[in-house]
């Protein structure tokens, strides 16, 4: 049981053995009908090339590298979900690193996936050290910074303004009549856009003439247990608040379940607010205000551009993909 060559696939198919290795590599040159013929000759034949040979001869491999901070809860699997169906059909492979919110991890991370000549090259954010931004630019590939538009891009820049959506919620909550706000957070060091978020929102506050009453930050990464604790907690010590703004949804989940262990209504008596949209929001007991962010359809324009920019060799005309966040649960 020998394995099929590209030689063989390209007689069944039709063509050169030149022309069967573009089709196969997603060539732009190669027309649809002549790579659909190739490609249909290979899958009959159980062919399977040698990406390694073709990374040698052209530099590159079909691989697309992506590093995300964190799996603990939906958010990254939905974009890495959204970047998997965007690559979908293209002949292009996602491969994923995860950094834990460590900059030096990510490094290298970055550094051990370019040794694979990736064609692309998708991270998280705009707020790597230099040393890492060094790094990506004499990569020469296209590269993709995910989830904030906060800062100055190297290349592709896909996401949303945190600023803009810390501040637009505290808009809200205060036009909601809400004067008493606590804040609870996790691990805002390394979270930088949950601490983006933050900073406008407390800007917001101090143009009313208002200031968060009480804050609670942990090291520990988000969850629904911390957040219950530092609510909790919060709740122990000011127990009059009417609003508390968490760094994400996780963490507000926690506070909805140590405020109804407390017996404190909510939305009636505290406004509780978070951040990501999640699912889970919509089956909580009680309703939470949130910004609902397309974390799908940023991985998805990512992978589009990325598609883009290898197909054509080129950096694409299209530089900056914005996104804006949804608020819901206000007044509810």
């Amino acid at each position: 049981m020998r394995k099929p060559t590209l030689e063989e696939v390209a007689i069944e198919a039709g063509v050169s053995k030149m022309t069967a290795s573009r089709a196969l590599r997603g060539v732009a040159d190669v027309s649809r009908e002549t790579r659909g013929r190739v490609i249909e000759a290979a899958a009959r034949m159980n062919y399977v090339g040698n990406r390694l040979a073709l990374s040698l001869s052209s530099q590159r491999t079909n691989l697309v590298a992506v590093v995300v901070p964190s799996m603990s809860n939906i958010v990254f699997p939905e974009v890495l979900a959204g970047i998997s169906a965007g690559l979908d059909g293209s002949g292009l492979q996602a491969v994923f690193g995860i950094s834990d919110y460590d900059v030096a991890k990510e490094r290298e991370i970055i550094r051990d996936m370019l040794s694979w000549q990736p064609c692309a090259i998708i991270v998280t954010g705009l707020d790597q050290p230099e040393e890492t931004v060094q790094l990506l630019r004499r990569a020469n590939i296209p590269i993709i910074q995910l989830m904030d538009l906060d800062g100055t891009p190297i290349d592709f820049n896909v996401g949303l303004s945190h600023s803009e959506a810390g501040a637009a919620m505290a808009s809200v909550l205060v036009a909601a009549g809400r004067g008493r706000f606590g804040y609870v957070g996790s691990a805002l060091d390394r979270d930088l856009r949950a601490g983006k978020r933050k900073a406008a929102f407390e800007s917001v506050l101090h143009a009313h003439g208002m200031h968060f009453v009480d804050q609670r930050l942990d090291d520990a990464f988000s969850s629904i247990a911390l957040g219950k604790r530092l609510t909790t907690a919060m709740l122990a010590a000011v127990p009059d608040l009417d609003c508390i703004y968490y760094s994400n949804d996780d963490m507000a989940s926690g506070g909805l379940f140590a405020c109804m262990e407390l017996g404190v209504a909510v939305p009636q008596k505290i406004l509780i607010a978070g951040f990501n949209g999640l699912d889970l929001v919509n089956s909580l007991p009680a309703p939470i205000a949130t910004s609902r962010s397309p974390r799908r359809a940023m991985g998805e324009a990512a992978a589009r551009l990325v598609r883009q920019a290898v197909a054509a060799d080129q950096v694409s005309e299209q530089k900056t993909v914005a996104f804006k966040p949804m608020i819901t649960g206000i007044g509810e």
